[in-house]
């Protein structure tokens, strides 16, 4: 059931590096991707595969994590993603960034949907430098990084609370579990 899966779909900070993602694997989250809809069915992202060890630790060190815990590193040695999906756009299509910024969510949310069915995990990554990124990957002009999203075998827990006092942001305790208040559905609705 598609309830279960965003259930278990949670914002992973923390993987299992032994477990490696495959080309193939990738492939079948782009896949359920490309099927996504699309602002004027233009299409214009692509998707940058790096499941290579030594690729996505160049793209590793170009990430900032978990912005809401200054004063962590996030992921801890060891426990970092062994692979990332940048979902970037073809300016040749549309030289427009700002237009797409929906499909980029909808595709990265679709991405990391399929990877949780495959019992895998993820989680988007905006806090980058474009150009940097741009570089480290050896993208043409016209190819823009507009997201990154990193993907591993989850290896931490994550425990989604009630929202106390209206505060939202995510905290860990002393054994390192990281926990993620969520308002509830009396409260959304207006």
């Amino acid at each position: 059931m598609l309830i279960d899966l965003v259930r278990k779909n949670r914002s992973y900070r923390g993987y299992d590096h032994c477990r490696k993602i495959s080309e193939e694997e990738l492939l079948t989250m782009v896949e359920a991707a490309r099927l996504c809809p699309s602002s004027v069915n233009a299409q214009p992202l692509k998707f940058h595969l790096v499941y290579e060890e030594e690729k996505v630790a160049a793209l590793q060190a170009e990430t900032k994590w978990a912005r809401g815990l200054p004063q962590m590193t996030l992921p801890h040695p060891g426990k970092e993603p062994t692979a990332f999906i940048v979902i970037c756009q073809d300016t040749d299509i549309d030289s427009n960034l700002s237009r797409y910024h929906r499909d980029v969510g909808i595709v990265a949310q679709t991405i990391l949907l399929q990877a949780t069915e495959m019992e895998l995990g993820g989680c988007m990554i905006g806090n980058f430098n474009a150009e940097s990124v741009h570089g480290t990957c050896g993208f043409k002009e016209n190819i823009r990084p507009m997201l990154i999203v990193a993907l591993g075998k989850p290896d931490e827990n994550i425990i989604l609370t009630r929202v106390t006092d209206g505060k939202t942001g995510y905290y860990r305790d002393k054994e390192d579990n990281h926990y993620v208040p969520k308002r509830d559905l009396k409260d959304l609705i207006c």
